[in-house]
């Protein structure tokens, strides 16, 4: 049950959006996993966010920001506290001129070909796909498919084929628990593989970001081809939550785990595809315990073949027990 001091907050009348009490982390996961937390809301501004964030630390309420909830595993336990989706923040804007914010890391041929956008955390990245192939700017379609918020695709440096959100930034808008904005540009940050060094008390609300301008005809062909080839390779059966674990330098998890014969291999209701062996899927009713109980036999199982240990790129969060 939420407690007291979570309820309280939401009695203020300082908060515009959807709250729900008591809810079921599995519902908001796309691997239909996860223990419950006191409140999940949706606030509608960042107003509404500040306000909840400022309240929370306040009463040292713990705060959890969730995109889709992609690339997330949450424990059996649940987690304390509050957690936030940005699903309303989803405006995408053109920035009419990017030469003053985008010169210092875009060569001049590239601006003068180019242009620059404001994309909230909250746009779903095949939203924010199709709407560069409507309109035909270029950069972003290697990543095609791949699940989850800008957001969320910022915050873990998603990449496929080479490309990576890195190579399209040029600043990204933080808001830190006492409710302050923050506009850091992109030589701020240390981006690395499936990873942004964005501390755990800063949330991003949004960024901007440079696409090339090109013909729509040509950039919905090169989306089509991406998603052609990695729907051949990809789990349609279950609920899966992508990439389990990172591509060790040189290697491919996949190609490890196959070659360490874990396809097929199952922990009470989640399995190891078949169709690509760095996709957990939940086959039904698999649980959290079951998922970490797979994880760690096939982290052990690559290891004792090759000599690699593989590192999660899945989050886990939530109470142990």
């Amino acid at each position: 049950m939420s407690s007291k001091k979570v309820k309280e907050i939401f009695d203020k009348k300082i908060f515009r959006g959807e709250i729900k009490f008591d809810q079921s982390m599995s519902a908001y996961t796309s691997l239909k996993i996860g223990g419950p937390v006191e409140a999940m809301v949706f606030p509608d501004d960042v107003v509404s966010l500040k306000n909840v964030l400022i309240e929370a630390k306040k009463e040292s309420i713990p705060i959890f920001v969730l995109g889709a909830g992609t690339n997330l595993l949450v424990r059996d336990s649940g987690i304390d506290g509050i957690a936030v989706c940005l699903k309303a923040f989803k405006r995408i804007e053109v920035i009419q001129n990017i030469n003053g914010i985008a010169g210092r890391f875009f060569s001049k041929e590239v601006l003068g070909t180019s242009a620059g956008f404001f994309v909230e955390a909250g746009v779903p990245l095949g939203s924010l796909i199709n709407f560069a192939k409507k309109n035909g700017y270029s950069g972003i379609e290697a990543l095609a498919g791949i699940p989850g918020t800008f957001g969320g695709a910022v915050y873990m440096n998603a990449g496929s084929f080479g490309v990576e959100i890195k190579d399209v930034i040029i600043s990204i808008a933080l808001m830190n628990m006492d409710g302050r904005i923050e506009i850091l540009e992109k030589d701020r940050f240390k981006f690395s593989y499936r990873s942004l060094n964005i501390s755990g008390d800063n949330i991003i609300i949004s960024a901007n970001i440079i696409l090339k301008k090109d013909i729509p005809e040509n950039v919905s062909a090169r989306i089509t081809e991406f998603l052609k080839r990695k729907k051949s390779s990809q789990p349609i059966d279950g609920y899966s939550a992508g990439c389990v674990f990172k591509n060790p330098e040189g290697d491919f998890a996949g190609r490890l785990i196959e070659a360490s014969g874990c396809k097929g291999m199952r922990a009470g209701d989640a399995e190891v595809s078949s169709a690509h062996a760095n996709y957990f899927v939940n086959k039904g009713k698999a649980t959290g315990r079951d998922f970490i109980e797979l994880m760690e036999t096939v982290k052990r199982r690559v290891n004792e073949q090759s000599g690699v240990t593989l590192e999660p790129e899945i989050k886990i969060i939530g109470k142990d027990g």
